[in-house]
This record gives C-alpha cells, structure tokens and sequence, in this order.
C-alpha cells in the first residue's frame, strides 16, 4: 500500500464515480463507476482493482445502499476501507455560493449549507449531500472535506462576475458568475506550466475543459480573469445536453406561447438541449457516426459546438491581450482531433495553428499539439480532478 489513502466521491443525481488514491504519488489503488442509482430497470457497478474489473448488474435503490455495495467491492479485491489506512474522504461538491472557496472540513453546520445552496444547483448539491451522508454512516469517524467546483473561480474580476440586472435583486439572491469545473481548470492550468517550464506567473492561457459539461477559462499569471459558466452549468459552451448561452427572451416566449412551467424548462434546458436536443445524441463518438453518414441534423450540430468554442476562443483573446498557451481536456478535449482542428482552424495569422500528425497520434499524456515553430502552444493534457481532490483533502486534514 502506498502510504496514507483518501477515498475521492463524485456523487451525481443518479451516478457515484469514486477512487482510493494515494494522494502523495498520484497512484490510484481502485476505481469505480456506479450508474442508474434508483431507477426501476436496475444499477451497473463497475470496479477496478490491481488490474481487475468487477462488473454488477444489480438494483442500487439510494447513495447509501450504492456506497455500501461499492465498499463490498473494495473488500473483495483486497482493500477493505475500515482497515486500508483511509486518511480523508474528498467530496465534488459542485455549488459553494459565495460561502464556500476553499476546500472545507465537512460539519452539520457546512452539510447543512451545501444542502441549502441547492437553489444555486438543484441537480447537483442535492446528490453531493447524499453522498456525503452516505459515507458518514459507512465510514465514521474520518474527516470529510468538500471540494467545490466553484471555488478557483471566487475571485473572478467584478466586470465578469457581475450581471447587468437590479443590483439589489443579484445582491438579495446571490446572482454572479460563479464557473464551474473550477478544480480541473486549476489542476490543468498548473500542469500547463509544468510542462512548458515555466512559472504560471508568467503565462497567459485559455483552457477548454470539454466532457458532456463543457466549459473554457482564461487566465492570467495562474489566475482566471473570465470563465464561460455562470450562476449556473448552463452557461456558455454547448454541451451534451445543455444549450450554453441563450437568449433569456427565449425562456420567456416558451413560457407564454405554449405554456412550459419551471420543471418543464429545467428539462427542456439541462436533458434536451445541446448535441442531444440539435441530433438526438449527445456521445461524440455517435455524432460522428452520423455525420459520417450524411445526418444533417448531426452536422448542424457540430458546426453550432465549433462555432461557440471559436466565439469564446476570441473573445478570451482579446480579454486576454494574446495568449501564450490554448489547452484542450477533459472526454472531447482529450480524444477527439477533430474537434480540436476545427476550432482553431485559420488562426495562423495570431500564431496559432495544429499540426495534423501531432494531433491526430494516438498518445494519452500531456503534449504539444502545435507545431514547433507556432508563436501559442497548443496543448492536450488530461484532467486528474480525482487527484487534485485527493490532494487538497489530504493537505486540510494534515492540518487539522
């Protein structure tokens, strides 16, 4: 075993994705995936240890029984939690509102919060609490710290935090910018300096952290100046199922003209819009199945995904007076050549250009995806959230 552990959960709506990491050496003793947690066609676990993976087919009726099932797991390959040195549990908690900008030790008082900031994100606080509880009762007795999405954003500039709304109304309600993926931007911009040599200090750098949620971040001298998600992970980009920005006139004749109610645009806006609601999937890999196959629905689609990465793209740009580094991660960021091509197509007149066979080689690390001689590096390195969780909940309980 390789030193002192921490547990990392990501509790989602009706997913639980964890890893026991060793938070010093980055190794991840174990992973798992759970999905489909309380739905009447049953759950799917699967776990990975020492090179083996358990599959389940099973019904997950709550966190609770889902986290208990995932620790069984844990015993059977050889790592049982109560006794393999676990230090700390990391909680994703995606919400922190203006209370929360730093990695916490979780007490009633701060669960209680994270649960009132539900308002702020009704999708995800409510499952990060329960993941929470879950593990108090599994594992009592060791420190949980929550680690909030929102957090590296705290400090944005007032010009890209604030809404031009009733500054009363945004003061009474807590309406900002608050951004979102905020640990895999934090953890991706540092590793950007790693491997460019130099000091973050000295960078300028755009990243565009790219899963089914999608987002991108400027930032300055290690600092984001301006993030593309807002109050909420509506905001911005297009994304798999969400439409990113919108007119909120929109809302508003939807509302009148054929009558849709607030549950009724939740669900048209973060499970029926984006790449799903434009092509009726939300799975790159998919996408590019049918655009292969002359879907034009499909092609629309990705055309409107390019079209806003570059609309950022130059936005950033400009905010930023030049940049020094453009990074792509996360799920489509990381594996998708096309996308990363397309976006920043004829751009050579601002030093920025992809080398087609850097770009298109099969490798996973970090790497440079420019050619040589280009002015920006252009980068792909993969997310590790996991970690920089791993890492943020061992360092607040070292000191506790």
């Amino acid at each position: 075993m390789d030193g002192d552990l921490v547990l990392v959960v990501n509790s989602g709506s009706s997913s639980i994705k964890y890893q026991l990491v060793a938070p010093e050496s980055g190794t991840v003793v174990a992973a798992g995936l759970m999905e489909r947690i309380g739905e009447s066609g049953g759950g799917a676990l699967e776990h990975t240890a020492d090179g083996r993976t358990l599959s389940d087919h099973v019904t997950i009726p709550d966190h609770t029984a889902g986290l208990r099932l995932a620790f069984e797991k844990f015993a059977e390959t050889g790592h049982d939690l109560a006794s393999a040195g676990v230090t700390a549990v990391g909680h994703r908690v995606v919400h922190g509102g203006e209370v929360f900008y730093r990695p916490t030790l979780v007490d009633d008082r701060v669960l209680a919060t994270i649960d009132e900031l539900s308002a702020l994100a009704p999708l995800h606080n409510p499952a990060n609490v329960r993941g929470i509880e879950a593990v108090r009762t599994l594992l009592p007795g060791v420190p949980q710290v929550a680690v909030f999405d929102t957090a590296f954003f705290h400090g944005l500039p007032d010009a890209a935090k604030t809404y031009a709304i009733d500054a009363q109304v945004a003061a009474a309600h807590g309406i900002r910018r608050y951004g979102f993926h905020g640990t895999s931007h934090e953890y991706v911009s540092g590793r950007v300096a790693e491997f460019l040599g130099r000091p973050a200090e000295s960078l300028k750098q755009i990243v565009f952290h790219l899963g089914n949620g999608a987002s991108v971040s400027a930032l300055r001298g290690g600092r984001p100046v301006d993030t593309s998600m807002g109050l909420t992970p509506l905001e911005g980009l297009v994304m798999g199922t969400r439409p990113g920005d919108l007119d909120p006139g929109i809302i508003l004749h939807l509302m009148r003209t054929v009558q849709l109610d607030v549950d009724g645009v939740d669900r048209l806006l973060n499970r029926r819009s984006g790449l799903r609601g434009m092509a009726g999937v939300n799975d790159f890999r998919e996408l590019r199945r049918l655009i292969g196959e002359g879907h034009e629905p499909a092609r629309l689609a990705y055309d409107v995904y390019v079209h806003r990465l570059r609309h950022y793209l130059g936005a950033y740009l400009i905010e930023l007076g030049g940049v020094d580094a453009i990074t792509f991660t996360a799920g489509v960021g990381e594996n998708n050549p096309d996308v990363r091509a397309d976006a920043l197509a004829g751009l050579s007149g601002f030093g920025i250009a992809v080398d087609h066979d850097r770009n298109t080689a099969p490798e996973r690390t970090a790497r440079r995806i420019s050619p040589p001689d280009a002015k920006v590096d252009v980068l792909v390195v993969p997310t590790n959230e996991e970690l920089a969780i791993a890492r943020a909940a061992a360092a607040l309980t070292e000191k506790a």
